[in-house]
Parts: structure tokens; C-alpha cells; sequence
């Protein structure tokens, strides 16, 4: 557009950003440039001088309104729904329930938004009973918080065991895609910090704990919400007037120090301690539970910082009790001779292991003490789980002796190496810690491979005498003899509460620490039941989408009746209420 050709009454664009002005008058500044007087759409007069490099940017506009109503119906649509839920919570109090895939339940309403949400900024212990279903209200809190713009970074810290667990449930109820945290994920990382880079993480409480590296990258970092699950982990406690601390505890610390709103999670917040549950307190506020609590100072009152709801006062919306009252029995029986004499022979090689352990030094004395525990418990199982193991363990330690014969090492056994295997430096807690395939695939290792033997001769005869456990535990299996079993077989059959009104078998949870009990189980209820699709199984083994398949299956199909499930599946298979505890719509055995 010239400037010579800009008269009045000309509709131009170009002069103001996104409008169309109206010349009023024009006044020539020589022959580069004019001043020209013009209107906005909002009737404000207003002046500009434009000179020749002005041109390009001026465009002549027809006559009319500057908008009009001629675009994408659905595309306005769109614009206009999105900003209305970018206002909705100011006329929802509560967005996150009706934007979610949940049906809360009334404790987790008032948990959030009478408990939580009011506090600016949160520093809150919520310690409702097993099966309250603290995630979802996590879930609910960190929804609402995003939908109001108060939390753009948020942090989960949770056992390795419920990492995968917690991204599951967030995503799947709530639509927040949160990132676990790996050491791959920090490689791919430009300035390989991912706590400065990702907005949405979950990290595992002991990865974090026990790495320096991680909690100097992690100080450098400020986060909205970190909210800690199985909080009791970072406990401290007092030994005469010296305060132990712990690397969880420090974390803990580390943690309330870097974030504005801190949530912690745990159904057992006291260990019948005060001066314990004082110190573990101060994680909220070291300023208020700072030093000893003292036995003669008035209880402290944490109704402000802490929730704890029991079982008993959970309801549904109609006043019912949102839990059934339950009723557990024990189910006495006999061992066969057979089974006695090898429990009998069994628990002996297991005490004099451990007395050699008891002279080892280090890591190895743990390790070792850990393999002989998990082999007791695997005795007390099936007759079918102490064959496996005792067969494995057999093969094993016989390799071993033929390789370092051959090349030829000394008298002196080295140390055993796990393949692709590191023991965590807590073992006694790698359970809570490590992922289900993870830990099966450990206790496995070690039970088979870890020895207090520390000559070559030494480690011959411990072979000697498994041997001949195997050969007798070989005995038990073949002989048919598991009373166990022939219990459970008869609660199947002959319990009427096993049957509903129509004598249908009822639904059950089977559940046992082993895998190798689990296959044994399975095998012999598909055998009573005839029918082999009766039966699903699922173990540490089976993948996260394999296990969601199984897991409906069990819910929805009439004609499947038993779930088999080790200890890392079976209590973690939550209803919509976040209940890790199966035995609330299923009986469970073992």
C-alpha cells in the first residue's frame, strides 16, 4: 500500500496489531512519509506516522466488521470448551472427581477436599487403614492441584515394588502420565537431570536413599507436590539420648526441603513409640515436633497435620460399612511320617548352615542367612517347592565344585558371583523394594548358589547332604502324600461356603509366597475342577499387560473360578478403591 494512496475513511491493517483501522485524515510529511489520525474497533482516536518501510506491512481491508462468524464450527467449539475447563474449577469445587475415572468413595471426598486442599501449602501424614485407598486419594489431590494451576512438577516417591503400580493407577484413573525413573531415562537426558527436566515422576524410594549423585542433582531442583508412599520407611528412632537417623529419613528430609506442598502415606505411622513418631513427624514440621518428646508433656495433638481412619468407620454414601465383617480360620492338620522326617531333616541342614553363616564377615553372612530363610519358608509351602529348590540348589553347587577344580583355584572357595544380579544392600527388604520379577529372580539366585561353605571339601559335603534331601524330598512328591493339599481339596469341595445358592463353585484368590507351589497348585485344582480354563495364574513373571488381561478375566468370566497368584500379585490387584487387600471380595489361601 503506497502512501500516497491512503485517504480518509480507508479501512487498513497494519497499523495495529490483529486489527482494521479506519483513516480519519491524512497529512503529508514531504514525500517520505504522513501522519495519519485513525480509529480502532473500540472508537479510540488515535495518530502514527508512517514512512515508505511502513508500505509492505499495510494491507487495504473491505469495508465491514474486523471479524466475522465464517470459520470452523467444530474449531470454535473446541477453543471454547477448552477454556471453559480451564475455568471450570472455579465453579466446581470438585473438577478432579468429575473429570476422573473413579467413583470416590465419601472418606476419600472429605480426605482431599476438606483435609487437604484447604491447607496452603500441605504438609499432611495420611495414614488410613490398608485398603482405604490412599492412591486414589493422591490421585484426586494431585488431579485438583493440576486442574487449579497450583502443580505443574510432581513427584512420586514409592518401593520399587509399587512403581510400576502407581503409574498404572495415575494414568488409568487420572489421566496423568507420570515417567518412572531409570538410569537409561537419565542417560537420554541432555543435562542427564531428570529431575530438573521432567515435570511428572516417579522414583524409587531406596534408588534415591542409597545414591548421593541422585540426591545433589535432586537438591538443585524445586518441585509443587512430592508425595511418599509407604512413608513409615523413613523412620528414625532414638537410642538412649542419641537420635539414629537413617538414609530413608535423611531422604525424607531431603524431600520436605525441596518441594511447597508434601504429602505423606502410611497405614502404620506409629510403632507404639512417641518419641519415634515425634522425630518421624518432624519430616512435616521440624520446627513443631523439633527434639525428644517428653513423658510427662501432654499428648501432642496432630489433628491438623495427620488423618487416620480405620476400617471400621469407612462407609458408602448409604451409611453401609463399606467393609464386610470378615472371619479367618486356621486349618489344623497332620503331617504325613514321610513329610515329618523330611521337615525334620530339612530344618536341621538349614540350622547348621546357619551356624556357619554366623562366622562369616560382611555382606556374604546376610546373603547367605537370607538363602537358608527363603529355603525354610519354601519347606513349609509344598512338598513340591523344597524338591524344586533343593534340586536346583544341588545342581548348582555341584557345577561349582567341578569349576573350581578345574581351573584349579586353592582349597579356599571364591566368592559366589550372581549373574547380572546385585544384592541390595538391605536384603531383608528387597521384597518392598525391588520389582515382583526382580525379587523372585534374586531369592532364586541366591537360594540356589549361596553357601557358608568356604573350602572346596566343606562345599562337597553340604552336596552330600542335599543329595540325599532331594532324593527324599523326590520321595514325598512321588508318594502323594501332601496333607496340605488334601485339605485345600477338601475345602473346595466339601465347604458349603465354597458354593453359592445355585451350588456353583465360588470365585477364590489362591495365594502362595512360590512359584513353584503356584505351577503345583494349579496343576492339581485344574485336575479336581476338570476344567483346565477354570484356572488363571499369575506370578512375578507375567508382563504388566498380561497380568491386566488375566486379572479381568478373573473379574468378569463366569466359568473362570480360581486366581493363582504369588505373593508380589495376588494383595496388589486393587479394586477402583485402590484396595491392595484381596481378601475383601475373594478368600485367600497360604
Amino acid at each position: 500500500m503506497k502512501l500516497e494512496n491512503i485517504k480518509p475513511n480507508l479501512q487498513l491493517s497494519g497499523i495495529e496489531k490483529n486489527q482494521v483501522v479506519r483513516v480519519v485524515s491524512v497529512e503529508p510529511a514531504g514525500d517520505q512519509a504522513v501522519t495519519i489520525y485513525y480509529k480502532t474497533t473500540d472508537g479510540r482516536l488515535s495518530e502514527r506516522m508512517l514512512f515508505r518501510a511502513d508500505e509492505a506491512n499495510l494491507l487495504p481491508a473491505d469495508v465491514g466488521r474486523p471479524w466475522a462468524f465464517d470459520a470452523a464450527g467444530a474449531d470454535f467449539k473446541l477453543a471454547v470448551e477448552a477454556y471453559r475447563i480451564n475455568l471450570a474449577y472455579l465453579f466446581d469445587p470438585m473438577m478432579a472427581v468429575h473429570t476422573s475415572n473413579v467413583v470416590p468413595l465419601p472418606h476419600q471426598i472429605t480426605a482431599v477436599y476438606e483435609s487437604m486442599l484447604p491447607k496452603q501449602p500441605l504438609r499432611y501424614l495420611l495414614a488410613d487403614d490398608p485398603g482405604a485407598g490412599k492412591t486414589i486419594m493422591a490421585g484426586l489431590l494431585i488431579r485438583e492441584l493440576t486442574i487449579r494451576a497450583d502443580a505443574k512438577r510432581v513427584m512420586i516417591v514409592a518401593p520399587g515394588s509399587l512403581v510400576e503400580q502407581w503409574q498404572e493407577e495415575l494414568f488409568e484413573k487420572f489421566g496423568l502420565d507420570f515417567c518412572p525413573f531409570s538410569r537409561p531415562l537419565e542417560n537420554q537426558i541432555i543435562s542427564s537431570n531428570p529431575f530438573e527436566e521432567i515435570d511428572f515422576l516417579i522414583v524409587r524410594l531406596d534408588q534415591l536413599s542409597r545414591d548421593e549423585e541422585l540426591q545433589n542433582k535432586l537438591k538443585n531442583t524445586y518441585w509443587d507436590l512430592i508425595v511418599v508412599d509407604e512413608a513409615h520407611k523413613m523412620s528414625a528412632n532414638y537410642y538412649g539420648n542419641k537420635l539414629n537417623t537413617t538414609k530413608r529419613f535423611r531422604l525424607g528430609q531431603l524431600l520436605g526441603s525441596v518441594t511447597r506442598h508434601f504429602l505423606l502415606m502410611t497405614a502404620t505411622p506409629h510403632n507404639g513409640k512417641d518419641e519415634d513418631f515425634q522425630v518421624f513427624l518432624s519430616l512435616l514440621d521440624s520446627d513443631r515436633f523439633y527434639g525428644r518428646a517428653k513423658a510427662s508433656a501432654h499428648k501432642i495433638d496432630v489433628s491438623d497435620i495427620m488423618r487416620r481412619m480405620v476400617k471400621e468407620e469407612l462407609l458408602n454414601f448409604d451409611g453401609t460399612k463399606l467393609f464386610p465383617e470378615r472371619k479367618a480360620y486356621a486349618v489344623n492338620y497332620k503331617l504325613s511320617d514321610l513329610e515329618v522326617a523330611l521337615y525334620h531333616n530339612v530344618t536341621e541342614y538349614v540350622k547348621e548352615e546357619m551356624n556357619k553363616a554366623d562366622h562369616l564377615d560382611g555382606k556374604r553372612k546376610g546373603t547367605v542367612g537370607f538363602a537358608l530363610t527363603a529355603l525354610q519358608r519354601r519347606l513349609a509351602s509344598s512338598p513340591e517347592a523344597i524338591y524344586q529348590s533343593l534340586k536346583r540348589r544341588h545342581k548348582k553347587l555341584k557345577n561349582r565344585v567341578e569349576e573350581e577344580k578345574l581351573h584349579q583355584r586353592g582349597e579356599r572357595l571364591s566368592e559366589v558371583l550372581l549373574t547380572n544380579q546385585d544384592v541390595p544392600e538391605e536384603i531383608w527388604d528387597a521384597d518392598d523394594n525391588l520389582a515382583a520379577e526382580d525379587y523372585e529372580n534374586l531369592e532364586e539366585t541366591l537360594v540356589d548358589q549361596s553357601t557358608a561353605a568356604q573350602t572346596i571339601q566343606e562345599l562337597e559335603a553340604e552336596i552330600e547332604i542335599l543329595k540325599n534331601l532331594e532324593e527324599q524330598a523326590k520321595q514325598v512328591v512321588h508318594s502323594g502324600q501332601d496333607r496340605k493339599w488334601e485339605e485345600l481339596s477338601c475345602l473346595l469341595q466339601d465347604t458349603p461356603e465354597m458354593r453359592d445358592v445355585n451350588g456353583r463353585q465360588r470365585k477364590i484368590i489362591i495365594f502362595s509366597e512360590h512359584k513353584d507351589t503356584i505351577n503345583y497348585l494349579t496343576d492339581k485344582i485344574r485336575g479336581l475342577l476338570g476344567i483346565s480354563s477354570a484356572v488363571v495364574v499369575i506370578h512375578g513373571g507375567v508382563k504388566r499387560d498380561e497380568r491386566r488381561k488375566v486379572q479381568e478375566l478373573f473379574r468378569n468370566d463366569k466359568d473362570v473360578r480360581v486366581l493363582a497368584s504369588d505373593r508380589s500379585q495376588g494383595p496388589s490387584s486393587r479394586s477402583h478403591h485402590g484396595d491392595r487387600d484381596p481378601q475383601r471380595n475373594h478368600g485367600v489361601f497360604e
